[in-house]
């Protein structure tokens, strides 16, 4: 099962007064940031989470999600808006200040397991005792549907984009934009180098699971590429590598030079041009996703190396 343009316009027909329209600016020539980390709970997710809800009619044990972080925050974000209960696990790895946002929003929070997959089946396990409707971080149709509204929303706001460069976890966002974009533009899917889940897939044909380590972890460390997004975008997108070195490096730039505050997953993006992982042509327009910002501030209070 693959996403295709008319979920996401559906999508975006469904969720349009319940998310923000992110601005996009222009850091250099040809060079435009679409600031998703402005979005409701800090991140793209909310766009998925909403789409969920809204074509679902939840009991009452609400609904139950497993993340890293970022999704949980778009599903408590989405299901307080909405009045539903909202159940997320979360693995060890989640960074505390995104437990202390989902506890914010009302959301009960349980810790399960050392990384994002133990959570996953904890979450599992539970959602079949209660009945709660589960929403998956990015293997579901309106969940990677709705991630693709970020894509239709570009295309509004620049009329002319060679290239999408867009970070990957489990692969909902990029599903979602190579559906959204339908060839208006190529895609440059980019994994930290310790969590190459989509580059593992691509080159065995199919989802294989890898190791989950280093800086993205608690926002890219999904084991597994999902299902639907490789059905969406195998053949369809340029996978490439970056180092933790670089993700860091491209954060702090963020942050020195345009007061951008982001998590590392947020950065994980520009880093392949930053550090050369990709390189545009002459006159390639290029746009970046800057997908997150639930981050400690105090960590960017570092000086740049």
């Amino acid at each position: 099962m693959a996403v295709t343009r008319a979920d996401v316009e559906r999508a975006a027909d469904r969720i349009g007064g319940y998310v923000l329209r992110t601005p996009v600016i222009e850091v250099e020539p040809g060079r435009w940031l679409k600031l998703e980390c402005l979005q409701h709970a800090g991140s793209f997710k909310v766009r998925g989470a909403f789409n969920r809800l809204l074509g679902a009619t939840p009991p009452a044990a609400g609904v139950i999600a497993a993340s890293g972080g970022n999704h949980g925050l778009a599903v408590a974000f989405a299901a307080r808006r909405l009045g539903v209960r909202a159940e997320i696990f979360v693995p060890e790895v989640c960074a505390p200040v995104k437990i202390a946002g989902l506890r914010a929003l009302g959301a009960e929070v349980v810790v399960g397991g050392a990384i994002y997959q133990e959570a996953l089946e904890a979450s599992w396990k539970r959602a079949a005792e209660t009945g709660a409707v589960e929403i998956h971080a990015y293997d579901q149709l309106d969940v990677a549907a709705g991630q693709g509204t970020v894509a239709l929303e570009l295309l509004e706001q620049l009329t002319q984009v060679d290239t999408v460069v867009v970070a990957v976890g489990g692969g909902g966002l990029v599903a979602g934009i190579v559906a959204g974009l339908n060839g208006r533009a190529q895609v440059i899917a980019v994994e930290p180098e310790r969590i190459p889940t989509l580059h593992r897939a691509l080159a065995a044909g199919e989802p294989v699971r890898v190791e989950v380590s280093g800086v993205g972890a608690d926002a890219l460390g999904a084991s597994m590429l999902g299902r639907i997004p490789y059905e969406t975008v195998a053949g369809r997108v340029t996978s490439v590598l970056v180092s933790d070195e670089a993700i860091v490096e491209a954060r702090h730039a963020l942050w020195h030079d345009h007061h951008i505050a982001v998590e590392h997953a947020g950065a994980a993006a520009l880093a392949a041009l930053r550090s050369g992982a990709y390189t545009p042509a002459p006159g390639e327009r290029v746009a970046v996703i800057v997908c997150g910002s639930n981050t400690d501030p105090a960590t960017l209070a570092v000086t740049r190396r």
